[in-house]
């Protein structure tokens, strides 16, 4: 019977790697399993190897500010936790980061924040076009935006915008999320592809509630709207929200999703997050060699880099940003990986299935 069952897994593991389309009953399942774990990492890497190489694309992370009019209960940046140190970088200080970012050999910089309304579309798109004229990429997170807003920075430069959805289970996400629509949170998806923008979303695994039928909805919906970067993480309670006390999201099955992703989207470009090395000592390697081909090494210093606490324990809030480069330079070489050197727009190729 065993042995069934394995073998059951194996095939939708080769489905999975040849069609790149899974039932959602059969997404689940392997999500379920930890027996296909090293087989889903296995057929992922070879994935990857074949539509987005061995390239590793660094993306310089710039935490400019840590002031959020949202009060989402797993984050520690939620408006009404008092306990944060609040910060706002000026439009000067972000664009000399990037220009740092350039230097460390950055291609892409990627320009994050509470929803901190200060940065009206005006004032970000003013920042945007500086950082663009110094040559580089940007992917802006700032979260929930009109469809005005979002074509002003895009008609600025913006070349990605990072939205993660966290679930796709409408009534966790409005359970962790009060004040905030569902369907808004798809709305402004579909604004930034309707926009032209690489679209970039994710999940938060271990939001008490979620399921496993809902985390294969929710790589069901990054297939649905071609999502073009997917980055997934876990639950890190932070004891300063109502979600302190909560169970942390499951390392391996964070691992066999990133490797689902990588499956069923191969052409996505998919970080491994620092919350999975956070959670496992070298956790990005592994996770690099279970489908993902970005990270994204924080360019932002001093004081600011250590209150952008989503979550406690954080790794490398003590590095400064050359060290941080160096660092994760050598980690990628040592797998036998590289540095890629371009600024890592995903490729569009055909494939079967």
């Amino acid at each position: 019977m065993g042995g069934c069952i394995v073998g059951s897994l194996e095939a939708r593991v080769r489905q999975a790697e040849e069609q790149h389309r899974l039932p959602r009953e059969a997404i689940t399942a392997l999500l379920a399993a930890p027996e296909a774990e090293k087989s889903l990492a296995a057929a992922a890497d070879r994935v990857r190897r074949a539509f987005v190489g061995d390239g590793v694309h660094l993306r310089g992370l710039i935490e400019f500010s840590n002031i959020c009019r949202q009060d989402c209960m797993y984050c520690g940046l939620r408006r009404e936790n008092g306990k944060v140190k609040r910060y706002r970088l000026s439009a000067d200080t972000i664009v000399e980061l990037a220009r740092k970012a350039k230097g460390y050999g950055y291609q892409t910089v990627v320009l994050q924040s509470g929803e901190d309304i200060y940065f009206t579309a005006e004032r970000l798109a003013a920042i945007v076009r500086r950082i663009k004229a110094l040559d580089l990429a940007v992917t802006l997170s700032v979260g929930e935006r009109s469809y005005e807003e979002y074509a002003l920075w895009r008609a600025a430069g913006a070349d990605r915008y990072l939205l993660r959805i966290e679930t796709t289970d409408e009534v966790v996400y409005e359970r962790w999320d009060p004040g905030m629509a569902y369907a808004n949170r798809v709305r402004c998806l579909r604004d930034l592809r309707a926009l032209g923008y690489e679209v970039g979303t994710g999940t938060l695994v271990g939001l008490p509630g979620q399921s496993l039928a809902s985390i294969a909805d929710d790589i069901l919906f990054y297939q649905r709207i071609d999502a073009d970067m997917v980055g997934i993480g876990p639950l890190i309670p932070n004891p300063d929200t109502p979600l302190g006390k909560a169970a942390p999201g499951d390392f391996h099955l964070t691992r066999r999703m990133v490797s689902l992703l990588r499956l069923l989207l191969p052409e996505a470009n998919i970080p491994a997050t620092t919350a999975m090395e956070t959670m496992v000592p070298h956790g990005r390697e592994l996770i690099l060699a279970s489908g993902a081909n970005v990270v994204m090494p924080n360019v932002t210093e001093g004081d600011p880099r250590r209150n952008y606490a989503l979550y406690p324990g954080k790794v490398c809030v003590a590095d400064t940003p050359a060290a941080c480069r160096s660092c994760m330079s050598g980690r990628i070489r040592a797998m036998g990986r590289f540095v890629a050197k371009d600024k890592g727009f995903r490729h569009h190729r055909q494939h079967g299935g």
